[in-house]
């Protein structure tokens, strides 16, 4: 463990013990993250916006790619940090030049999913500013690595370049403002670029030295944060009936499907202790962190279902109630399979239960979306789309954490 620097000196960039213990998360990275409340409630808001004036692809492929480009920020300082935190001067003026970056990436949301929505060009350029201004940091901190990290200079170094040779392509993209086509074909290739980095470091070059228990950590408090989407959309709905009619059954029962719905889903995710497998299996951290992007997109863009709910209750879309529970019951199916899909690869285990509770979250969604069309309310509707993450909580509480914890034993041999 480094000495104690409490006067904040500038120090020798060594690595940090992957072992170390008591490792958790510090302050300053809880401040980091307050600047992605921000980002998800700007994509989720953005997202909602399209889908009630009913560009639905426009709103997915905008909410997409925006999504990708806040996760990925986040996840390029985090793996640093787990490893390279010398928590001095520099590191946390680095740490606030991020930050900065994140800001201003996110006021270049609106604008982004706006050029979707008029048909325009692929408006990217403050949200490539921002990143331009983030990775200006990023790239200091992985170069200040490896002169003073000897052991993991060629890691580091990967991350340095794939993430500056994937910069210098957003820019130009962003500068050359080309055809819709060229774009659908071009950011695939960076976003794959960007991609490619950790897995050639991690998994080719020997790595970075991340705590296993730290990560884990890091990534369920931002599972915590991309929640508060759904809390968000809860209120945004439950504001617009009390407006409407005062408060009403109708009322209450959408409070308890948006809360119950973003609670399923936190105890759902707590479910696979990743902490523990990473710790003995590290080759899997790179898949385990990318599946993050998959959950943490499935749980913005319910918190953005349920903002839709609420133009649907105050009647300014374009889309009716079978569209708003859709909007919910879709990103929940994806956050659901990600999930039974992270436990498969993690645990190395897939058991008969597992299959059960697949086919019951299916089932239940399809209802909802049936009840929907069959002219129920919303209220009651959302309800059955909470019912889908309850049955897993039910099915692990009731017999699925005695498998579980046989499975974590096999897995941890």
């Amino acid at each position: 463990m480094p000495q104690a620097n409490l006067g904040h000196r500038l120090t020798k960039m060594v690595a940090r013990d992957p072992d170390e213990a008591h490792r958790s998360v510090t302050s300053l990275e809880l401040l980091y993250d307050l600047a992605f409340v921000v980002s998800f409630a700007q994509a989720g808001e953005q997202l909602a916006h399209l889908l009630a004036e009913g560009y639905v692809s426009e709103g997915i492929a905008g909410f997409a790619f925006a999504m990708f480009a806040i996760c990925w920020a986040w996840t390029n300082f985090s793996w640093f940090a787990s490893s390279f935190d010398t928590n001095d001067w520099l590191y946390r003026i680095m740490t606030m030049v991020q930050m900065v970056g994140v800001v201003v990436m996110a006021l270049g949301l609106p604008a982004m999913f706006h050029s979707l929505q008029t048909g325009g060009h692929f408006d990217i350029r403050i949200m490539a500013a921002g990143y331009v201004v983030m990775r200006f940091a990023v790239v200091a901190q992985w170069l200040r690595a490896i002169a003073r990290s000897h052991a993991h200079w060629k890691a580091s170094l990967v991350h340095a370049a794939f993430i500056s040779f994937a910069q210098i392509g957003w820019v130009v993209l962003a500068i050359a403002d080309p055809p819709t086509a060229a774009v659908r074909a071009v950011v695939p290739v960076l976003i794959l670029l960007e991609l490619a980095g950790p897995v050639l470091a991690e998994l080719r070059i020997g790595g970075t030295p991340w705590h296993a228990r730290h990560l884990a950590e890091r990534y369920g408090l931002l599972t915590i944060i991309a929640l508060g989407e759904g809390v968000f959309g809860t209120v945004a709905s439950v504001s617009t009936l009390v407006e409407r009619e005062g408060w009403s059954p109708e009322a209450v029962t959408v409070v308890v499907a948006g809360v119950g719905l973003t609670f399923g889903m936190w105890w759902s995710y707590f479910i696979t202790p990743s902490a523990q497998i990473l710790t003995r299996h590290r080759r899997r951290s790179v898949i385990w962190g990318y599946s993050h992007l998959l959950i943490y997109l499935s749980i913005a863009a319910t918190g953005a279902g349920l903002q839709v709910a609420a133009h649907v209750i105050e009647g300014v879309t374009e889309i009716g109630v079978p569209g708003a529970v859709l909007a919910v019951a879709l990103p929940v199916l994806v956050f659901e399979l990600t999930l039974f899909a992270l436990y498969r690869y993690m645990m190395r285990e897939f058991e008969v239960l597992h299959i059960a509770l697949i086919v019951a979250t299916v089932l239940l969604l399809t209802v909802a979306l049936a009840l929907a069309a069959h002219g129920v309310s919303i209220g009651l509707c959302l309800i059955t789309v909470t019912l889908s993450p309850a049955i897993v909580v039910v099915g692990y509480e009731t017999i699925g954490h005695r498998q579980a914890a046989a499975a974590l034993e096999r897995a941890l041999q």
